[in-house]
């Protein structure tokens, strides 16, 4: 009498219905598609930390010395104020042997230049100017105070609204 023997060979699933061949390609899968999120992620919200014409805000620079050195010589001081009820309302009270019509206050954002403000500021009384934006600001700024693009002075300072 024959029995059947016990070493015959179980029929195996092709490859690709088997867990590991499936969870070795999962590993590098996984990094390829973190990496290209990783990109998209570092474009869209690239810092805007470097000038592209770094040569020329060089030379600019000894301008811009000439300018604060003028504002101290001059007595100028100013200081920002934030309407409480209006957030919008910038209020700017200058000290000092000028008197203008009317101010440039650039507000620069540290972090996205996209977010960088020029504002007009009206002249309400003899040391006092005012301007209006058309959104409130939160958080920290830097700030450049002038009167306009042919002006001898300029201030400078940093605000937390």
């Amino acid at each position: 009498m024959n029995l059947p023997t016990q070493n015959a060979t179980a029929v195996q699933a092709p490859w690709y219905r088997q867990f590991w061949p499936w969870f070795i390609i999962a590993l590098p899968a996984t990094i390829v598609v973190a990496s290209v999120y990783m990109l998209v992620l570092a474009n869209q919200y690239a810092d805007d930390l470097v000038v592209d014409d770094y040569y020329k805000e060089g030379l600019a620079i000894n301008q811009q010395l000439e300018r604060d050195l003028q504002a101290r010589q001059l007595g100028l001081q100013a200081q920002l104020f934030v309407n409480g009820t209006d957030s919008r309302q910038i209020n700017v009270q200058l000290r000092g042997t000028i008197h203008v019509g009317q101010l440039q206050l650039r507000l620069s954002h540290p972090i996205e230049a996209s977010a960088d403000r020029i504002l007009i500021l009206k002249r309400i009384s003899d040391q006092n100017y005012m301007g209006q934006m058309s959104s409130p600001l939160s958080g920290s700024w830097y700030w450049v105070l002038d009167a306009g693009e042919q002006s001898t002075w300029r201030l400078t300072g940093e605000q937390y609204f």
